[in-house]
């Protein structure tokens, strides 16, 4: 089934994407929870009209996230956390303490577009990926460091 995303959902594509999914998900999930619309031809043909209007603005969009991108580029974040004596993590440390150290350098940065891999449950050395753009992303390495008592 084609559909037409209506907003950007995870692992699936980005605002105004025609996307195949399966039937159930499409006509359960996505279309009642208002995700995305069935892509009929007018459907179709209505996108494509409201792309060509926009094309400027996302085009906007797209340099004002390539700014962001390159005043992220060389930032490493120290992320302080209580420890375990064995050097495990209480915890874990998520995308949300990233976005909290990206705020006190004055990089107010969204924390549903930072994405880390896998779980940070030790000290050491990481990095994060944060997504401004669906063409425009960049890499943030992070270490974890034990908290002073």
């Amino acid at each position: 089934m084609e559909i037409i995303l209506k907003e950007d959902v995870a692992n699936l594509g980005y605002k105004n994407d025609i996307v195949t999914v399966k039937s159930g998900y499409g006509r359960n999930y996505l279309i009642p929870t208002g995700k995305a619309v069935i892509a009929s031809p007018a459907a179709k043909k209505m996108l494509a009209e409201e792309l060509k209007q926009r094309a400027h603005k996302l085009e906007k969009i797209k340099k004002d996230a390539e700014a962001v991108a390159e005043s992220l580029k060389g930032i490493s974040l120290t992320i302080p956390t209580k420890v375990s004596a064995t050097g495990v993590v209480y915890g874990s440390v998520s995308n949300i303490q990233i976005a909290d150290e990206l705020a006190k350098l004055g990089h107010n940065i969204d924390r549903k577009i930072i994405l880390v891999k896998g779980q940070v449950k030790e000290v050491g050395h990481y990095t994060a990926l944060v997504k401004l753009h669906k063409e425009v992303a960049v890499e943030i390495p992070f270490e974890v460091v034990a908290e002073e008592a």
